[in-house]
């Protein structure tokens, strides 16, 4: 009996240890019986949550499925704006399991390669139907919070939701916004020919400017040439005036004085030149101070 009673006790060991099964932390597990998803009497697929549960020994089977965000990042897709502009939009998302069973039924038993296509023909199709609405600088610049709001809002509430994959989506970003080469290329030569027409303008504006500020100052040195020249001339008048007025003086006390300077100066005029030659009588009154004296 001794000999029966260990190996009942061993398989019976086996079976119960068997009959065991954990699910972890942050995962929810699936029961498959023969293969087939095990439900409630109301037909809704049986969650598993985290801890210790029983199963049937060689006929039940734990799918475990992950609970936690998760994140798809995937290559930079071409979309259209409203403007018919195309742009490269790279973005990713945040998603996570809300519905266990419809998940695991509606990606072929919880394939997580085959979710992970499926989400991004969804975001790719909700994005396109966000950028087709805007222009390429409400996008850049404007209204790009609104646009991945919307796009996450559109996606767990909306027609064509990820409802239907049992999958809530928990964030939709942008991360990079790049025009296609070719649009680039068009683009930077239009912004050329723009900035260089601005430059033109300014440089013909500057051509203007200084013309008319270099006007202004020969007009304004002119004006104080003239007023020097004629405060010149008053002042030159005014000293030979009062020079005449002081020769008449000094002059008319001493008429014979004044007739010596001005014989002088005739002297000088008349001998300035090399070849001046003069025809005139010894005795003549032009050389009337070239005498000796008389005795």
């Amino acid at each position: 009996m001794r000999k029966f009673l260990l190996p009942v006790l061993v398989i019976l060991a086996a079976i119960l240890y068997s009959s065991i099964v954990i699910v972890n932390e942050g995962t929810r597990g699936i029961m498959l019986r023969f293969g087939k998803v095990q439900r409630d009497s109301d037909n809704k697929v049986v969650v598993y949550t985290p801890g210790l549960h029983f199963k049937i020994p060689f006929i039940d089977n734990l799918k475990p499925l992950d609970a936690r965000i998760r994140t798809l990042d995937g290559q930079a897709d071409r979309f259209v704006t409203v403007e018919k502009k195309d742009l490269l939009v790279d973005s990713y998302v945040k998603w996570k399991i809300s519905d266990f069973g419809r998940f695991y039924t509606s990606t072929g038993g919880g394939d997580y390669n085959q979710a992970s296509n499926l989400l991004r023909r969804k975001v790719n199709d909700r994005l396109r139907s966000e950028i087709g609405t805007r222009t390429i600088k409400d996008i850049v610049s404007g209204t790009r919070g609104e646009l991945m709001d919307g796009a996450r809002k559109a996606l767990n509430t909306g027609q064509d939701s990820t409802a239907e994959l049992g999958i809530e989506v928990v964030d939709v970003r942008v991360k990079q916004i790049n025009l296609p080469d070719e649009v680039s290329s068009s683009i930077y030569q239009r912004m050329r020919a723009e900035r260089d027409a601005v430059a033109r303008q300014h440089r013909s504006q500057g051509k203007e400017k200084a013309a008319f500020i270099q006007a202004d100052v020969d007009r304004k040195v002119t004006l104080i040439l003239a007023n020097a020249n004629k405060t010149a001339e008053e002042l030159r008048g005014e000293g030979d005036a009062t020079a005449a007025k002081l020769y008449t003086e000094a002059f008319s006390g001493e008429p014979q004085f004044y007739s010596f300077v001005r014989s002088l100066k005739a002297y000088e005029n008349s001998f300035a030149g090399s070849d001046n030659m003069m025809i005139l009588k010894p005795d003549s009154d032009f050389f009337r101070f070239m005498q000796p004296p008389k005795k």
